[in-house]
Order: structure tokens, then sequence, then C-alpha cells
């Protein structure tokens, strides 16, 4: 006897959004921490064999965006899923770092794809601290304890020391890369792939980056028909939260932190 009922197509869907990492006090950014406990349940959901998660970030701590990456990796292998990703408005550095977990990936034709490669920036306030009068004590036990000091000239030695640790953050990213997207990069060296350069989502597709163009709905629809059940999973902020990021801290720390997060977006012309 054959059922006159077509039996429902529900696709778990995540959104995985900011730049990655710790922004300071009161300010959440994307780590594995807080998107654990969401992204558990959506590859536990037993009524579908795919997990749809959109991404929209443009990077942020390796470490998080690693951990992340592993983690979706793991549910998917343990749950036997299927994973499709789509990028939205960026998913450069960190943010294409998590975008390689997808078994898939999609993206807007104008979204921006790619910066693989590792970037560290700072300030130097040698000379502010002798104008405004301020003589920094600074007391350590290790020669190199104080690498990198902002309030020092920079040694050659340490800016050594920190590109070689680069250099190896580089080559983890290349490998994640080259193990998800495998001979669907076109000519990595030849295009520029993993110099830390960026793209269009049209680009990205040409180059191997993204296997297609599109939205999550549509791409969804696409696949599993237009009675597709797009059922999202969220992270619902709780009363303090809420109360915490809504309220206004002009602290020097606060500042620094927005204005560095801002720079992160902005460098895709966000």
């Amino acid at each position: 006897m054959f059922s006159i009922f077509k039996k429902k197509i529900i696709v778990p869907h995540v959104r995985l959004t900011g730049v990655i990492g710790n922004l300071g006090r009161f300010r959440q950014g994307m780590d594995l921490a807080s998107q654990q406990d969401i992204l558990k349940k959506a590859f536990a959901f037993k009524k579908s064999k795919n997990v749809a998660i959109s991404i929209n970030s443009p990077g942020g701590s390796p470490v998080q965006s690693h951990l992340i990456y592993s983690y979706i990796r793991q549910l998917a292998d343990k749950n036997k899923k299927k994973v499709i990703v789509f990028a939205e408005d960026v998913a450069a550095s960190g943010g294409y770092f998590i975008a390689c977990a997808g078994d898939e990936i999609y993206a807007n034709s104008s979204s921006i794809i790619g910066s693989i490669g590792v970037i560290s920036a700072s300030f130097g306030f040698k000379d502010l601290i002798k104008k405004i009068g301020v003589e920094r004590r600074v007391y350590t036990a290790g020669k190199n304890k104080s690498t990198l000091d902002p309030f020092v000239d920079e040694k050659a030695e340490d800016v050594q020391r920190l590109k070689n640790i680069q250099l190896e953050l580089h080559a983890d990213f290349i490998k994640i890369v080259q193990s998800s997207r495998g001979a669907k990069l076109k000519d990595p060296e030849k295009n520029n792939i993993f110099t830390g350069e960026f793209w269009t989502g049209k680009t990205a597709k040409k180059l191997g980056l993204i296997d297609g163009i599109g939205n999550a709905e549509q791409i969804l629809r696409e696949k599993f028909g237009e009675k597709v059940i797009i059922k999202k999973f969220e992270k619902q902020k709780s009363f303090i939260s809420k109360k915490l990021s809504s309220s206004i801290d002009f602290n020097m720390e606060s500042f620094i932190n927005i204005l560095e997060e801002r720079a992160i977006w902005q460098r895709f012309g966000l």
C-alpha cells in the first residue's frame, strides 16, 4: 500500500555571525563555548540527513575558528549528516576557515570570500607616553616575556618570532582548505588563493572556493523542493546579557575593542 502523503523534508539551520574570539567585557564574540549547544541540538535533530549553516564573519581568532570547524566536522561524522554552508556578507579569514567544514559551500555573488592568511596588528605607544610624561616600569622573569611590548622599539628577533608563528598558523589554514576543497580549487598558486587575497562570490566560484551562487532558502528549495521546512536553531540571549549588551560603557578598553572590531569588518568594505 502506497501513502498519498509525501514525507516532509526538514532541514535544521544554524546562523553563525560576528567576529571570532574574545571582544572584551560585555561583548560576545563568536567562539565554540557560545555556539556549542546550538550546533549540538541542530545535528542531533533526527528528522534530517542535512544541516544548513549560514556564516557571516570576517574572521578573528585562529584557535576558535579551528575549534568551531573541528566541532562541526565531529558532529557531522558522528550523526552522519551532510553540512551545507551559506556565506552571507562575508566568509573571510576565520569565517572561511569555518565554512570549510561544509560538504558544500554557497554564497551570494557579491559575498566576500577567501582571505586565506594570518594577520597580527597592534599599536606602538613609545612616543605617546613620552609626550604625556609617563614612565613605564616592567619587571619580568624570562628574557622573552615582554616580546613585542608596544611601549618600546620593536626588536627584529621579536618580529621574526611572530612571523614564524604566523607561518605555522597559515600552513594549518592551507591544509584545512586543501582537505575541504581538494581538486575543486583552480590552480591555487597561479590564482594567489593562499596569499590572503579575497574575492566576490562570483569569482570565488570560478576559483573553486565555493560550489555555487545562492542564499540558504533558495538553494535548499532547489535541493529538497518548494515545501522544504527550514527549522531555525537560534541561541536566545538571556535577560542579563541583553541588559549588559545594551548598556553604555565608555571606558578606554571598550572603546578600543569596538574600534578593533569595526576595523576587522571594514577590511572587507563592510
